[in-house]
Protein backbone atom coordinates (compact mmCIF):
# COMPACT_ATOMS: atom_id res chain seq x y z
CA UNK A 1 0.00 0.00 0.00
CA UNK A 2 2.55 2.23 0.56
CA UNK A 3 4.17 1.83 -2.25
CA UNK A 4 1.15 2.47 -4.02
CA UNK A 5 0.94 5.73 -2.34
CA UNK A 6 4.42 6.71 -2.99
CA UNK A 7 4.16 6.08 -6.96
CA UNK A 8 0.57 8.74 -6.72
CA UNK A 9 2.75 11.30 -4.67
CA UNK A 10 5.69 11.35 -7.39
CA UNK A 11 3.09 11.22 -10.57
CA UNK A 12 1.33 14.29 -8.81
CA UNK A 13 5.11 15.99 -7.99
CA UNK A 14 6.48 15.08 -11.69
CA UNK A 15 2.94 16.50 -13.08
CA UNK A 16 3.43 19.82 -11.07
CA UNK A 17 6.96 20.65 -12.44
CA UNK A 18 6.19 19.89 -15.75
CA UNK A 19 3.34 21.84 -15.28
CA UNK A 20 5.58 25.17 -14.16
CA UNK A 21 8.25 24.52 -16.25
CA UNK A 22 5.50 24.57 -19.21
CA UNK A 23 4.10 27.60 -17.85
CA UNK A 24 7.13 29.14 -17.21
CA UNK A 25 8.37 28.66 -20.99
CA UNK A 26 5.18 30.11 -22.25
CA UNK A 27 4.68 33.39 -19.96
CA UNK A 28 8.61 34.17 -20.63
CA UNK A 29 8.87 32.86 -24.55
CA UNK A 30 5.33 32.72 -26.35
CA UNK A 31 3.05 35.42 -24.16
CA UNK A 32 4.91 38.11 -22.39
CA UNK A 33 2.99 40.70 -20.31
CA UNK A 34 4.21 44.46 -19.95
CA UNK A 35 2.52 47.37 -18.45
CA UNK A 36 2.07 50.66 -21.05
CA UNK A 37 4.13 53.58 -19.73
CA UNK A 38 3.28 56.64 -20.58
CA UNK A 39 0.46 58.41 -23.15
CA UNK A 40 2.07 58.26 -26.72
CA UNK A 41 -0.46 55.14 -27.46
CA UNK A 42 -3.67 57.28 -26.47
CA UNK A 43 -6.81 57.02 -26.76
CA UNK A 44 -5.51 52.69 -27.87
CA UNK A 45 -3.64 52.21 -24.94
CA UNK A 46 -3.38 54.52 -21.60
CA UNK A 47 -1.15 54.44 -18.97
CA UNK A 48 -0.78 51.65 -16.61
CA UNK A 49 -3.18 49.49 -18.56
CA UNK A 50 -1.16 45.45 -19.40
CA UNK A 51 -1.15 44.45 -22.69
CA UNK A 52 0.29 40.39 -23.46
CA UNK A 53 2.96 40.29 -26.19
CA UNK A 54 3.08 37.61 -28.85
CA UNK A 55 6.79 36.73 -29.84
CA UNK A 56 5.98 34.46 -32.87
CA UNK A 57 4.07 35.66 -35.79
CA UNK A 58 4.51 37.82 -39.19
CA UNK A 59 4.41 41.78 -37.90
CA UNK A 60 1.89 43.49 -40.09
CA UNK A 61 0.20 47.18 -41.27
CA UNK A 62 -1.51 48.78 -38.23
CA UNK A 63 -0.06 45.95 -35.34
CA UNK A 64 0.65 47.44 -32.32
CA UNK A 65 4.29 46.25 -31.60
CA UNK A 66 6.84 46.39 -28.65
CA UNK A 67 10.52 47.11 -29.60
CA UNK A 68 12.99 47.68 -27.37
CA UNK A 69 15.59 50.56 -27.67
CA UNK A 70 18.35 51.29 -25.51
CA UNK A 71 17.15 49.33 -23.04
CA UNK A 72 13.77 50.82 -23.09
CA UNK A 73 10.69 49.01 -23.91
CA UNK A 74 8.64 51.15 -26.16
CA UNK A 75 5.01 50.30 -27.94
CA UNK A 76 3.85 51.74 -30.94
CA UNK A 77 1.54 51.31 -33.92
CA UNK A 78 3.45 49.99 -37.31
CA UNK A 79 2.18 52.35 -40.23
CA UNK A 80 5.20 51.83 -42.63
CA UNK A 81 6.25 48.40 -43.85
CA UNK A 82 10.11 47.74 -45.80
CA UNK A 83 10.26 49.81 -48.84
CA UNK A 84 7.22 52.11 -47.85
CA UNK A 85 6.71 55.92 -48.54
CA UNK A 86 5.11 57.10 -45.44
CA UNK A 87 3.54 60.44 -45.91
CA UNK A 88 0.96 62.40 -44.12
CA UNK A 89 -0.47 65.23 -45.58
CA UNK A 90 -3.87 67.81 -43.72
CA UNK A 91 -3.53 64.59 -41.44
CA UNK A 92 -4.54 61.75 -43.78
CA UNK A 93 -2.17 58.88 -44.06
CA UNK A 94 -0.58 57.94 -47.55
CA UNK A 95 1.22 54.79 -48.08
CA UNK A 96 3.16 54.55 -51.59
CA UNK A 97 0.76 57.41 -52.95
CA UNK A 98 -2.22 55.61 -51.81
CA UNK A 99 -4.25 56.83 -49.21
CA UNK A 100 -5.39 54.55 -45.96
CA UNK A 101 -7.79 55.28 -43.29
CA UNK A 102 -6.86 55.21 -39.60
CA UNK A 103 -10.39 53.96 -37.38
CA UNK A 104 -7.90 53.79 -34.05
CA UNK A 105 -8.12 57.73 -34.25
CA UNK A 106 -11.21 58.90 -35.44
CA UNK A 107 -12.59 59.12 -32.19
CA UNK A 108 -9.31 61.72 -30.92
CA UNK A 109 -9.61 63.26 -34.05
CA UNK A 110 -13.50 64.49 -33.57
CA UNK A 111 -12.12 65.96 -30.26
CA UNK A 112 -9.00 68.30 -32.00
CA UNK A 113 -10.03 72.18 -31.41
CA UNK A 114 -6.61 73.41 -32.90
CA UNK A 115 -5.53 71.82 -35.34
CA UNK A 116 -4.34 68.40 -36.77
CA UNK A 117 -3.18 65.47 -35.03
CA UNK A 118 -0.48 64.68 -36.91
CA UNK A 119 1.34 66.97 -38.91
CA UNK A 120 2.80 66.95 -42.39
CA UNK A 121 5.82 64.75 -42.98
CA UNK A 122 7.02 62.75 -45.57
CA UNK A 123 9.51 59.61 -45.45
CA UNK A 124 11.20 61.28 -48.78
CA UNK A 125 12.29 64.21 -46.55
CA UNK A 126 13.40 62.38 -43.05
CA UNK A 127 14.73 59.29 -44.77
CA UNK A 128 18.08 59.09 -46.62
CA UNK A 129 16.53 56.34 -49.31
CA UNK A 130 13.34 58.20 -48.83
CA UNK A 131 11.46 55.33 -48.01
CA UNK A 132 11.66 52.81 -45.12
CA UNK A 133 14.34 50.41 -45.17
CA UNK A 134 14.27 46.93 -45.93
CA UNK A 135 15.38 45.63 -42.85
CA UNK A 136 12.80 48.43 -40.58
CA UNK A 137 9.56 49.16 -39.69
CA UNK A 138 8.17 52.92 -39.02
CA UNK A 139 6.08 52.95 -36.05
CA UNK A 140 4.12 55.62 -34.66
CA UNK A 141 2.20 56.40 -31.80
CA UNK A 142 -1.28 56.92 -32.06
CA UNK A 143 -0.84 59.99 -29.56
CA UNK A 144 0.93 61.77 -32.71
CA UNK A 145 1.29 64.92 -30.75
CA UNK A 146 3.18 63.19 -27.48
CA UNK A 147 5.08 60.43 -29.25
CA UNK A 148 8.63 59.68 -29.61
CA UNK A 149 7.90 57.29 -32.65
CA UNK A 150 9.85 57.07 -36.25
CA UNK A 151 9.56 60.59 -36.79
CA UNK A 152 12.34 61.47 -33.96
CA UNK A 153 14.48 58.18 -33.69
CA UNK A 154 13.76 57.01 -37.07
CA UNK A 155 12.89 53.37 -38.40
CA UNK A 156 13.20 50.36 -35.89
CA UNK A 157 15.42 47.72 -36.92
CA UNK A 158 13.36 44.31 -37.01
CA UNK A 159 16.09 42.90 -34.39
CA UNK A 160 14.72 45.59 -31.95
CA UNK A 161 11.11 44.20 -32.19
CA UNK A 162 9.84 42.17 -29.48
CA UNK A 163 6.64 41.57 -30.81
CA UNK A 164 3.46 42.10 -31.15
CA UNK A 165 0.58 43.44 -28.69
CA UNK A 166 -2.82 41.86 -29.75
CA UNK A 167 -4.57 42.12 -26.31
CA UNK A 168 -5.02 44.43 -23.29
CA UNK A 169 -6.31 41.99 -20.70
CA UNK A 170 -6.19 45.21 -17.65
CA UNK A 171 -7.64 46.97 -16.27
CA UNK A 172 -10.81 45.08 -16.49
CA UNK A 173 -12.82 47.78 -17.64
CA UNK A 174 -9.93 48.40 -20.74
CA UNK A 175 -9.65 44.60 -21.77
CA UNK A 176 -9.54 44.47 -25.19
CA UNK A 177 -8.55 43.21 -28.69
CA UNK A 178 -6.16 45.36 -29.78
CA UNK A 179 -7.52 46.71 -33.30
Amino acid sequence: MKEKNLKRLWAWIWAAVVAIILALFIRFYLFVPIIVDGVSMMPTLTDGNRVIINRFGSIERFDVVVFRENGTDYIKRVIGLPGDVVEYKQDTLYINGKKYDEPYLDDYKKKMKDGYLTEDYSTKELLPEGKVPSNAYFVLGDNRRASRDSRIIGPVSKTKMVGTAPVCYWPLADAKIID
